[in-house]
């Protein structure tokens, strides 16, 4: 921790900047600036990202401080990583924003550019350390950014067992407005949505949710955040993978009869907790 904030706050003077000022560039508080450069707080990968970006780095150097957050991550007795800022999840919006091609398998939860804002409330609020200041920034943060689904010359390609539409937060009600906003989404002409069916085999046993951005890097997604992935044989490999679950999904018609198939389940499930 203390090399972590000891290079961070060396890379800081280089560039001229005061901690309030770095702070402003990224988007965070002071308070975390002086935490982190002084070895009292292990940054979250979001906020490693904002610094780095407030920073200019360059790859490499980025790359260094990365490793040493993965060196305190992975040090016995390691302090949690900070959620003061945002919760997990937020890494995956960024990587989004900037891709013109993005195509995402999950296996668990819905993907995050499909979200309704009750559903991500549901997903922010569950991520290890979150507030429901940070919650409810990051659910108005990911609602704004699925504006790009309708952005012509953006293609979006999901994939999703059909587990995923039977694994649910909240109630029924959510769900039902969940499903109302798949249909809607499904009907775009930048978007193909495809369901894994739970009568079909899957190809390969799923092991978490992956997002692919561009062909340049894969965001990775576990239980404490996520990982961008940019080495060219590991995005590669992510690409073959997706494209066997890709193979194995229903699209368009099929898919919609097996969205109001399992919506209908919801309704059925709604009506007899009301009466």
């Amino acid at each position: 921790m203390k090399a972590l904030g000891v290079r961070l706050r060396g890379l800081r003077t280089e560039a001229g900047l005061t901690g309030a000022v770095l702070a402003q560039r990224a988007g965070v508080g002071q308070p975390t600036v002086s935490k982190v450069e002084n070895g009292r707080m292990v940054p979250s990968l979001d906020v490693l990202g904002r610094l780095s970006v407030a920073l200019d780095l360059d790859e490499p150097t980025s790359r260094e401080v990365r490793d040493l957050l993965a060196a305190v991550e992975a040090a016995p007795g390691a302090v949690p990583l900070s959620g003061e800022e945002v919760p997990a999840g937020t890494v995956l919006d960024e990587a989004v924003r900037s891709a013109r091609l993005v195509r995402s398998f999950q296996c668990v939860v819905l993907p995050a550019m499909l979200q309704s804002a009750e559903y991500a409330r549901h997903v922010f609020a569950s991520a290890p350390y979150s507030t429901p200041e940070a919650v409810g920034r990051a659910v108005a943060a990911r609602v704004e950014r699925q504006s790009l689904l309708y952005e012509p010359g953006r293609e979006s390609v999901f994939v999703l067992t059909e587990g995923v539409l039977r694994t649910w937060p909240g109630g029924p009600s959510l769900m039902l407005a969940q499903f109302d906003r798949l249909l809607a989404v499904e009907s775009l002409s930048t978007v193909r949505l495809g369901v894994i069916p739970w009568r079909r085999a899957v190809p390969v046993m799923p092991r978490h949710g992956f997002t692919l951005c561009d062909r340049r890097a894969v965001v990775v997604e576990a239980f404490r955040g996520e990982r961008v992935v940019e080495d060219s044989d590991e995005v590669a490999a992510y690409e073959e993978t997706f494209r066997r679950f890709e193979g194995a999904a229903v699209f368009g018609r099929e898919a919609r009869e097996l969205l109001v198939r399992v919506m209908r389940e919801f309704q059925e499930l709604e009506d007899s907790t009301t009466h």
